[in-house]
């Protein structure tokens, strides 16, 4: 009797708990550039060195081709693309040079947190990156806002 109570107790806290809606990723607010005419986001999701500087070379000839108050940018870096934003990473200067120019790069938590769990060590990242929770996610919220997707 007592065996039937708990497991009726027990279907009944997980049919609850399935009835609450998945949590929807939070998104980082949009950039604050009201005069954009031009909206990039520029995918990265690859560790390998030469893509990671097509990507910084893109950025930086974005800005060199709209004024830099007429374009918003931004970098969103998942998987193996995180590498660029480690603060160990050779390009930093590189990339802190573009936020500091209005280029927005973020970061993707869920390989923060897989790092984190696969090393037992959360690895560190540059200050200036703006952490999101699902680097994907942010990619789709940035598109259904306008945002034209690139992938170099």
């Amino acid at each position: 009797m007592m065996r039937s109570h708990i497991l009726s107790a027990m279907l009944l806290a997980l049919l609850a708990w399935m009835a609450i809606p998945p949590a929807i990723a939070q998104q980082v607010p949009l950039q604050d550039k009201p005069f954009a005419e031009h909206k990039v986001v520029l995918q990265l999701s690859d560790g390998d060195a030469k893509k990671q500087a097509l990507v910084l070379s893109v950025a930086n000839n974005l800005l060199k081709a709209y004024d830099p108050d007429k374009i918003a940018i931004e970098v969103v870096a998942f998987g193996p693309g995180i590498d660029l934003l480690l603060s160990s990473s050779e390009r930093r200067k590189q990339v802190e040079s573009l936020i500091a120019q209005g280029v927005r790069f973020d970061i993707c938590l869920n390989t923060v947190d897989t790092i984190e769990r696969e090393t037992g060590k959360r690895p560190d990242f540059i200050p200036g990156a703006t952490p999101v929770q699902v680097g994907v996610g942010q990619i789709l919220f940035l598109a259904e806002n306008g945002y034209t997707v690139v992938r170099p």
